[in-house]
């Protein structure tokens, strides 16, 4: 038995871009549905923002995201939460990380870590903290 844990992002009328940015970073099918494909349109402003949507890449990336309705409480908050991405090798990770870069935050600058022949963290254009590194073995 196996089970698959996606990212699951939420947003404030911005899902739409976020899953377009990821799209261009990762590759892979972009998939929308917004409240007035659903049948669930409670306020005509946000009748076209995103109910359901996803980034499905051939290379593993996977993330989902909607807009969190205005009826409905929503914080994005200060460290709630980190995407971890994680690759093979320094080539592949460098070239996510140059893309995911584009209008970030920087944290932490990619380079070698304790743990890791690259690390680094940032906080991209849509508030979405990523911490990105090079997958090692632990010689702890």
């Amino acid at each position: 038995m196996a089970v698959k844990s996606v990212t699951h992002l939420n947003f404030r009328g911005d899902a739409r871009a976020a899953l377009e940015f990821y799209q261009s970073v990762f590759g892979g099918d972009l998939a929308a549905v917004t409240y007035k494909d659903a049948g669930s349109v409670q306020d005509p402003a946000e009748a076209d923002q995103v109910m359901w949507g996803q980034v499905l890449a051939g290379n593993g990336f996977h993330v989902m995201a909607y807009d969190v309705p205005s009826r409905m409480p929503w914080n994005q908050g200060e460290n709630s939460f980190f995407v971890s991405l994680r690759g093979e090798s320094a080539q592949e990770v460098t070239a996510y990380w140059d893309k995911l870069s584009e209008g970030a935050t920087v944290v932490q600058p990619l380079g070698p870590a304790q743990w890791a022949p690259l690390y680094g963290m940032l906080k991209d254009r849509f508030g979405v903290v990523w911490v990105v590194d090079v997958v090692s073995e632990y010689n702890g």
